[in-house]
């Protein structure tokens, strides 16, 4: 089991993007959060296979469609515990 948590910065809060990106990880069986954070970016720390988290990379990049992704710092590190579900964080 592996583990990111990146922070995705640009245009990002007030676009969906928390949404579209637990849809996503919901539908890859990952686990994890998604969460504004008060600087604008948006924290998503997601847990599962390596194959489904770099599929999630890669919707993380696109976003929806009124998002625009300036940048993702991604710091992987070993899975602390399982989490149970992926979920939006308020």
């Amino acid at each position: 089991m592996e583990e990111f948590r990146a922070i995705v910065s640009g245009r990002v809060q007030m676009v969906m993007y928390r949404a579209f990106v637990a849809k996503h990880a919901q539908r890859l069986a990952l686990t994890g959060h998604v969460r504004n954070l008060a600087s604008g970016d948006v924290e998503i720390v997601a847990q599962g296979s390596m194959e489904s988290l770099q599929t999630l990379l890669k919707y993380m990049r696109t976003g929806p469609f009124f998002a625009k992704v300036a940048n993702i710092e991604i710091e992987w590190r070993t899975a602390a515990g399982e989490r149970s579900s992926f979920e939006i964080r308020y």
